[in-house]
């Protein structure tokens, strides 16, 4: 059975030392920040599935800065919690060596309305709550570009603001609120709302409630398994890309892409048990 860590936000923010951290008794339990399911339960699948003598630690956070400060500070080995753009903004802002090794899933993104059923309702000055960071805001905004609800200049790309807008026909009014706040922008009355479906299964919505979604061809926004730069090659994380790239991972993401909630972003190879057991079944 694997251990779970819940640390309030203070104690991690505090900092610990890694030598403090990593002992003779524990340096093969591997510590894994995260935030809410659907990724605290892949942390959790993946600890299940690692490979001996390791075993997976849950460090559950309560927001979307405690996992990367964690991991800055080597309180724990990896996080599991952001995709690749969020991750390149906070080394920027820290001066951070933080790597994406692996993408695990692909959340299906996108804008809800409590106030209209259809993309051809939209009236002009709708009031259209975003994501305040800068990643998801630029996701939000590439979205509504696909829609042809609003025109970006081609030189901002995944950096995108509401200052890159070139066009707008419909003179859409942009409020940006923090990522964990959207789901209350919701109930509040905005127009359109951006969010992932971690966050709005609160109200019991999911992507199927979504007025559109967001057309992703890639795994640029996928949700990546994250370590520091001089981990990379270490047999730990080796360890964990394995157990978090499992047979097992892989069978409880594809249970939610049945729902629409997300993709899985990486493949499994068939054992020569599964190939068995589908002509047996035939």
């Amino acid at each position: 059975m694997m251990k779970k860590l819940f640390i309030s936000g203070l104690a991690l923010l505090l900092g610990v030392n890694a030598t403090t951290i990593v002992t003779a008794q524990d340096e093969n339990v591997l510590r894994v920040a995260s935030h809410l399911p659907p990724m605290t339960d892949v942390v959790e699948i993946a600890g299940e599935a690692i490979v001996d003598p390791y075993s997976v630690e849950l460090v559950e956070v309560t927001d979307n800065i405690q996992y990367n400060e964690a991991l800055l500070n080597d309180e724990v080995i990896a996080s599991f919690a952001q995709h690749e753009p969020f991750m390149e903004v906070f080394n920027q802002e820290r001066d951070g060596d933080l790597v994406a090794v692996q993408p695990i899933y692909n959340a299906v993104v996108g804008f809800y309305s409590p106030t209209y059923d259809s993309i051809d309702e939209i009236e002009e000055g709708a009031e259209v709550a975003i994501p305040s960071d800068s990643t998801n805001e630029a996701r939000a905004l590439l979205i509504l570009q696909d829609q042809g609800l609003l025109t970006l200049d081609e030189e901002a790309g995944f950096f995108a603001t509401v200052e890159d807008i070139t066009d707008n026909p419909l003179n859409l009014e942009f409020e940006h609120i923090d990522l964990l706040n959207l789901t209350a922008a919701y109930e509040d009355g905005y127009d359109l709302v951006f969010n992932y479906p971690t966050y709005i299964a609160s109200i019991d919505l999911t992507p199927a409630d979504a007025i559109f979604l967001e057309d992703q061809e890639d795994n640029t926004f996928a949700i990546q398994l994250v370590v520091r730069e001089g981990n990379v090659d270490s047999d730990e994380i080796k360890a964990l890309i394995e157990a978090f790239t499992s047979q097992e991972v892989y069978d409880f993401l594809a249970e939610l892409e049945k729902d629409g909630h997300l993709r899985p972003a990486f493949e499994v190879e068939e054992t020569e048990e599964a190939e068995e057991s589908e002509e047996s079944a035939e």
